[in-house]
């Protein structure tokens, strides 16, 4: 049997960690080295950094955030924001990251998916995807540029081209969900892992570990991602994962 994965995720603006509620009204949530400390003696499975402005201002990812965080940790870590090519991929891999997070740049340049995925494995391919429900298409559209821009693109279908592209992993984040604290989008999270053949990790709206519960069981996630109530000290990564298991969920 599969086991599930808690992944508390750092968003990283000007080098500090935020949290806003639908990816606005930011506010200071602390430091990523010392936050990437505390997650991986909590128990942490995995830790998402995400630097959350690097597409929109048009700049790279802060590789010497990436190499310090890196040096704290002894758990798979993802890191995304402003990677846009083989080189800034190599980059971001050789500062200390595990994995490779892309967005904006995927949906822009989808052959960037295959070309990574041909040089270092599919495993190493995450494919971040800013889902919102929108009512005239039916289902939910894709966002880019750190949720600011709308694409054309409808997210079950983007999930399987990259997919089929060769993403090895989905990080799929609702924004209407998102730092609201009123449960993931089970909905949204069930339509895409029974679409794609790889991990979802789900993303948008944990406020209790009652959630997670819900995001494993119902929306049949194989990760879930938490950013507030982790970095606020509402609740701890071991807390949840303890309640979990005392619920027959196959913690990893």
């Amino acid at each position: 049997m599969i086991t599930k994965r808690i992944v508390p995720c750092l968003d990283v603006k000007d080098g500090r960690v935020v949290k806003g509620i639908q990816f606005v009204e930011l506010r200071d949530a602390g430091d990523p080295v010392e936050l990437a400390k505390v997650y991986d003696e909590q128990g942490a499975d995995e830790l998402v950094f995400l630097d959350i402005s690097a597409s929109h201002e048009g700049r790279k990812t802060m590789v010497e955030v990436v190499q310090d965080v890196a040096s704290q940790l002894a758990i798979p870590f993802t890191v995304g924001g402003g990677i846009n090519s083989l080189e800034d991929m190599k980059r971001i891999l050789r500062a200390g990251a595990d994995k490779v997070s892309l967005n904006t740049a995927a949906v822009l340049n989808p052959e960037l998916i295959t070309i990574g995925a041909d040089y270092f494995g599919t495993q190493c391919i995450v494919i971040a995807i800013d889902a919102k429900w929108d009512e005239a298409l039916g289902s939910w559209r894709v966002y880019t540029h750190g949720g600011r821009q709308k694409t054309d693109r409808e997210v079950i279908s983007w999930a399987q081209e990259a997919v089929e592209r060769g993403a090895g992993e989905i990080l799929l984040t609702s924004m209407d969900r998102d730092g609201e604290k009123r449960g993931f989008d089970l909905a949204l999270t069930k339509a895409i892992s029974e679409a794609v053949s790889v991990p979802v990790i789900a993303s948008g709206g944990a406020g209790e570990a009652q959630h997670f519960f819900e995001v494993f069981t119902e929306g049949l996630a194989d990760a879930a991602l938490a950013a507030s109530i982790f970095h606020y000290k509402e609740t701890s990564v071991s807390e949840v994962k303890n309640f979990l298991k005392a619920r027959g969920v196959n913690m990893r």
